[in-house]
This record gives C-alpha cells, structure tokens and sequence, in this order.
C-alpha cells in the first residue's frame, strides 16, 4: 500500500510540475513576445548548453512537429526549420539568426542520432576472417604498432605481444565486433608514436619514459602492466557506452560545429585510451586483477567531466588535431 501511495504521488508531481512549466512558459511568451526555442538561442552560448536545451524543449514540447523534427533525415532539417518558424509564427526576415541557430542545433542532434547507428552497425558486425578487407585490416593494425617485426604467419603467438589472449585475434572481436578492430587501427595509424608508447609502457610499465627518480616518488616500482589490444577492446566498449547512454552529448555538441561522426567517436575513443593508460600509471594496480575496479573509477571520472556542459575532453594526441579549432 504504502509503495502504490508512493507511485500515486510521484505520478501527481510529475504533472503537476508539467502543468506549472506549461503555465510558466506561456507567462514568459506574452511577457517577452518571445517563444522558448527563441530565448533559449538568443540567451545561452553555442554548444552543448544550447543544443541540449533545444533538444529537451523540442522532445517535451505538445507539438508532434516539433517532438518529430530531433529524429528527422539530414536533408530536411532546413524544411522542418521552416515548419517549425510558421508553426512559431515568427517572421524569418526579421529573426534571420534563429533559423541559423536552430539548423545547427538540429544538424547536432540529428547527427548523433546517426551516430549512434553508425557505431552499432559496427559492433553488431563480426570479424570474419575469409574477408580480405577484414584481413587487411588486422594486419595493419600489427605493421603499425610493430613495423620493424615481420608477423611470421596469420595464425602466430606472436599476437600476444600486442596485447591479444591467443594466436588468432578474431575470437578477442567478439564482444565489441568491427568496432574494436576499427578502434584501435585507427588510435595505430593516426597516432602511431603515441600508440607505440601506450604498447611499450602496457608491456613495460618500469620502462616508461618516467625517470627513475619520478617513479620512486610515485611508488610506481612495481607497476603492472595489460593487455594493450583487450583493453582498447574494453575501451571501445566504454566509449560506446558513454555515447549510447547521451553522457557524450556534452563533448561532441561542443566539438563538432555540425553533424558528429565516426571520426570524431574514433577520435575520442584515442583520448579514452591514453587517459586511461596515464590514469593506470597513476593508480598503480598489486596486479591485473584489479583492472575492473581502476576501470570502474575512470570511467566515473570521465562521466564526472562530462556532467559540466562546457566540457570538451581536451586532445592529447595527433589524432585530435583538426578538432582543436572547430
């Protein structure tokens, strides 16, 4: 009884506070003579601030237009902006900037959306070895992190240096599918020295490029190192997750002036990677059967950052480069 009177309440304030926002939003349109989507654009910055908070009004508004239009194709953004003005009724001639607004607004929203699509195609996509694109792709990612040691055969032991649990790669693939494999031959190819490092400090954590001095200071003598492809694997499930969840709105509504893309998910998935790896060195593990728990606390870290809407998860790396000024 007690649980169901708690429901019953719960449900009255949720439309009570309903009611009283709708109240207030038609009190603010006759005070200002303008409507919510118009003082959201002319009151708050570019980026996340104000493209979540249009995406919000827009989903919570009564109008099925506007509730349909975060979901709508690329090519009609610029119709259903229209739309949207005449169903608003403001005059485009005299409020020239809201469309603009509004259209990057949507081309931000709509663009994760796909986003999202995108990255599920590929982790829904298996690695198949009697693919040559496949193929060519995993022996890629081995020339890149290892170029001055020839790969003896397909099927080798040698895999395992580069941080994979057996002699073929592609049974590793299967929680994460393509995904994983596109991941780290990306973080491999666009930042190779980086990649390198990251690989060389996992196999040797004693031999980064710390001095001895500054390992002592940090009791990090003993450090532990990890398997660099499974935990890019473990990575990419991170990253996939934080984008599914909408917790990576905050970084790419800041980042990407237009439509977010795989590229912009890839490059993030590289800055996931190096911060764990420093976050790894700094947490110095007794052993590897600690990595869930250090794995647990990155990522209410990251989370954490991401909760601030000004954040943009600064670049570390080469890979990066070209957001710095978009």
């Amino acid at each position: 009884m007690k649980h169901f009177l708690r429901m019953l309440i719960q449900v009255c304030l949720y439309f009570y506070c309903k009611f009283l926002w709708r109240c207030l939003k038609f009190v603010m349109r006759k005070l200002t003579g303008r409507c919510e989507l118009q003082r959201i654009c002319y009151s708050t910055k570019p980026g996340a601030s104000r493209t979540m908070k249009i995406e919000t009004s827009l989903r919570d508004s009564k109008s099925k237009l506007l509730q349909t239009s975060v979901s709508v194709h690329p090519d009609a953004i610029e119709k259903t902006i229209e739309d949207i003005m005449e169903l608003k009724k403001i005059n485009p001639d005299i409020n020239p900037q809201l469309g603009i607004s509004l259209q990057a607004c949507l081309l931000q929203i709509v663009g994760y959306r796909n986003l999202i699509a995108d990255v599920e195609k590929l982790r829904r996509e298996p690695y198949d070895s009697d693919n040559p694109q496949h193929e060519e792709m995993l022996l890629k990612l081995w020339q890149f992190l290892k170029p001055n040691t020839p790969l003896e055969s397909r099927i080798s032991k040698q895999w395992c240096e580069i941080g994979f649990q057996g002699d073929d790669p592609k049974t590793d693939f299967r929680g994460m599918g393509l995904l994983g494999l596109y991941n780290l031959q990306y973080f491999a190819e666009r930042d190779t020295a980086s990649a390198q490092r990251v690989l060389s400090d996992s196999l040797h954590p004693k031999c980064s490029k710390l001095s001895k001095a500054e390992w002592e200071k940090k009791r990090m003598d003993t450090a532990i190192g990890y398997s660099f492809a499974i935990v890019g694997i473990n990575i990419t499930d991170l990253a996939y997750n934080l984008l599914v969840s909408g917790a990576l709105k905050t970084h790419f509504y800041n980042i990407a002036p237009e439509a977010p893309t795989l590229s912009h998910f890839q490059q993030t998935f590289c800055y996931l990677m190096h911060e764990f790896h420093e976050f790894w060195i700094e947490e110095d593990p007794m052993d590897i059967m600690e990595f869930n728990r250090v794995r647990e606390k990155f990522r209410k870290r990251i989370l954490k950052q991401l909760q601030n809407p000004d954040t943009a998860l600064c670049p570390h790396f080469a890979a990066s480069e070209g957001l710095i000024n978009m």
